[in-house]
């Protein structure tokens, strides 16, 4: 069952375009403000941590949309394919772009994902209205939460340094796990007749914020960036979304049992 019925594109209170918005001016305004403020000082660098939950949230938002028509093992795979799509699109922009390259890099990523959304529908025959849409805006939210992660890790989104300290150390491979992780989980995590979209974003938020933590500790070992401020405030971040999303699963659930045992037979009566 999906979000949206069998076939059913999912809904919720906020609206799609808003959710665009966030994603692609906050994923910018992160990557921007973490490259410039670091300048200053290496503490602002979590910056771009946050622009990159703000990609995130849109990500996993965009991954609810097109899944609730019955992707089933596809729901995974859609979010690996959205950081697969994201790296190839960040290193190409980061690398021509210069002082643009987190805008190229966009540009780049809903490219590429337009035409993977184009070739899904019209070669494979998936037949999802909003395949071409939801596979561009997938893409570009693996883009900008590649370089928003790459940001709080060395302080800037200049090639050169996110090659020796992000791709060359191998440290791309955190950025890819976890950032997949964070668009794909929400919806993998909520699915089912009563998925609502406040909880499924508010999952996207938590495990934004453990990637903020993980991109924090990976700072721990660059020069142009500071560790601290990362973790802390990833830490506060997951904390306060948790404690939410625990809130939003009592509220939707049928009963809650406070053992975690399951029920005895006197209480199913």
């Amino acid at each position: 069952m999906s979000a949206g019925g069998a076939g059913g594109e999912a809904t919720g209170g906020i609206p799609q375009n808003k959710l665009i918005a966030l994603g692609t001016l906050g994923g910018l305004a992160g990557a921007y403000g973490g490259h410039f403020l670091s300048v200053a000082s290496p503490a602002f660098a979590f910056i771009g941590a946050l622009g990159a939950i703000c990609a995130i949230v849109w990500g996993g938002a965009a991954v609810r949309r097109v899944a609730s028509y019955g992707l089933g093992t596809g729901v995974p795979s859609i979010g690996m394919m959205a950081l697969g799509m994201g790296v190839v699109a960040s290193m190409f922009g980061l690398a021509v772009g210069g002082i643009a390259g987190p805008i190229v890099a966009f540009i780049t990523a809903a490219i590429i994902g337009l035409v993977i959304g184009v070739l899904a529908n019209k070669v494979l025959g998936m037949g999802i209205p909003i395949m071409e849409q939801s596979m561009t805006e997938i893409a570009g939210a693996g883009a900008l939460t590649i370089i928003g992660l790459s940001v709080a890790m060395t302080g800037t989104f200049m090639f050169d340094a996110v090659l020796e300290t992000v791709v060359a150390t191998g440290y791309i491979a955190v950025i890819f796990i976890a950032g997949g992780m964070a668009i794909l989980h929400p919806f993998n995590a909520n699915l089912g007749p009563d998925e609502k979209q406040d909880r499924t974003l508010m999952t996207g938020v938590e495990k934004g914020a453990i990637t903020m933590v993980v991109a924090g500790i990976v700072a721990t070992v660059a020069d142009g960036a500071s560790a601290i401020p990362s973790i802390l405030i990833g830490v506060i971040i997951w904390y306060i979304a948790f404690s939410k999303y625990v809130k939003l699963v009592n509220r939707d659930a049928y009963k809650v049992l406070g053992t975690g045992l399951l029920p005895t037979e006197e209480e199913l009566e």
